[in-house]
């Protein structure tokens, strides 16, 4: 995930000072110096590290610093709030017109996931805003790119605007507006070409567009991994376009996020949403506070608790947390579990968002747990339906049978069993309703493939150890009585 190192940097930087009984000039400066060295390395503009840090010293040598209660965890209050002010400091939203029809201009260099935001801006104003919403295919350059975009609008059912590769993008757009006002569409989106640089004709392309179709936001895709590059393309589009806003792509990726970091202090454009997969849901609105306290390592529960909102199946997710409590738990159950889980996206993300787990999120591999699911789904899609149901009746002839069918070993089924039995005590033990207890119960699944999975050494590391320490306790209670 982007900020990863930077963010172990910080928190150690950070806790360093909070274990301070008493707040100095020199604890103070070392830091700093910290602090310092971890944004340069994570690629943040120089000049913006500068004040940032002289920002913080100022504020944290102040009389009410020094006279607070603890003055170690006043600083870190101190940095959190300049973090937020330097990616914020407010929430960027897109201008939606009460009455008639938004257009929004996509703009971009080639490669940056263009297309792949603009239908997933697209699904994130017909779901969330609940406006009737057109994607125009202006880009007449790449074929392939109209192409893309009318797959990706059957996918998440919107329209697509398009008059092919022999028609002018500006004609186009001015044919796709005309369209909308007919058809009593709310928002158009137009999908604009990318070049791999800045270029005259492509800024007098897009220049002319603009000047057609009005737009009420022009938003710009950079890609995080292109570090201090994001700074540079949004100054160069924001000087000739006046942009309104930035999409971040692949926040997922290994990028240091300085250009996040430096982009709203140098050019004033804001960002507006961030997308970290590729799948139409994987599109979150920018919050500046949400995204300095998860840089210093504090979480994020409430983009998770949004995510789970959208992306969950509230009712499914009911009916298996009432089987819960009622001790109930089989396998169509866990089959149930592992497809919410899925569409939380990858368990280490969903780790990153909780308070503390951000360590333990980077000993999760993804990859390990994917294919244990696959293994799991199989071997459950093998069973018949009263099997599903009744975890009891599976004696070695079933087994034999079940694990034939998944093409799988009677080993890998004793294991999904003993997981299943694990759940099933796990159920018992819960209590209340609603999505943050689904939540929890996804987590235990997470846990139980990370301490039982079919490959040794994968998932959780800490969890297997803490696990195993608390079954051997068990056992010896058990032989005593």
């Amino acid at each position: 995930m982007a900020f990863e190192s930077l963010s172990d940097k910080l928190s150690k930087a950070l806790k360093n000072i909070s274990g301070k009984g008493k707040l100095t000039e020199a604890n103070m400066n070392e830091m700093l110096k910290e602090v310092r060295m971890s944004l340069l390395e994570a690629d943040v503009n120089y000049q913006v590290v500068k004040n940032f840090v002289n920002d913080i010293k100022e504020k944290a040598m102040g009389t009410e610093v020094l006279e607070s209660f603890d003055p170690g965890q006043m600083v870190v209050k101190i940095v959190r709030d300049e973090l937020e002010a330097l990616l914020g400091p407010d929430q960027a939203k897109l201008v939606i017109n009460d009455h008639g029809i938004t257009n929004i201009m996509m703009v971009g260099l080639q490669g940056t996931g263009k297309t792949t935001a603009s239908a997933k801006i697209a699904r994130f104003v017909k779901t969330k805003l609940n406006k009737k919403v057109l994607l125009v295919a202006c880009d007449v350059v790449r074929p392939a790119a109209i192409e893309q975009l009318k797959t990706l609008g059957q996918t998440i059912d919107v329209e697509v605007f398009s008059l092919g590769t022999e028609t002018s993008a500006v004609q186009t757009a001015i044919s796709a507006e005309k369209y909308a006002r007919n058809n009593d569409f709310e928002v158009v989106i137009f999908d604009t070409a990318g070049r791999l640089h800045i270029d005259e004709q492509l800024m007098a392309e897009l220049g002319e567009m603009k000047a057609e179709i009005h737009p009420n936001n022009i938003l710009l895709t950079v890609d995080a991994m292109t570090g201090q590059d994001i700074v540079t393309v949004a100054k160069e589009f924001n000087d000739q376009l006046t942009v309104t806003g930035l999409v971040v792509t692949k926040m997922d990726g290994d990028a240091r996020g300085g250009g996040l970091l430096s982009v709203r202090s140098i050019t004033k454009v804001p960002v507006v949403f961030v997308s970290s997969g590729e799948k139409p849901e994987d599109l979150d609105e920018f919050h500046p506070d949400r995204m300095a306290e998860r840089i210093l390592g504090m979480g994020d529960m409430l983009t998770l608790i949004e995510q789970a909102q959208e992306r969950l199946d509230e009712k499914e997710a009911m009916n298996t947390m009432r089987r819960m409590q009622s001790g109930i738990f089989t396998f169509n159950d866990m089959l149930a579990q592992m497809e919410q889980m899925s569409k939380l996206g990858s368990f280490s993300s969903m780790l990153g968002h909780i308070p503390g787990m951000g360590k333990l999120s980077k000993q999760v591999d993804d990859e390990q747990l994917e294919a244990q699911l696959k293994k799991m789904r199989a071997l459950i899609q093998s069973m018949t339906p009263y099997e599903r149901e009744h975890p009891n009746i599976l004696k070695a002839g079933r087994k034999q049978r079940i694990a034939k069918g998944a093409g799988l070993k009677v080993q890998d089924l004793n294991k999904l069993i003993q997981q299943t039995e694990q759940m099933q005590s796990l159920s018992k033990m819960m209590s209340g309703g609603g999505l943050g207890s689904m939540l929890g119960g996804l987590g235990g699944l997470g846990g139980m493939m990370g301490r039982g999975g079919f490959n040794r050494g994968g998932g959780i590391p800490n969890s297997s150890k803490h696990s195993g320490s608390k079954k051997q306790k068990s056992s010896k209670k058990k032989k005593k009585k």
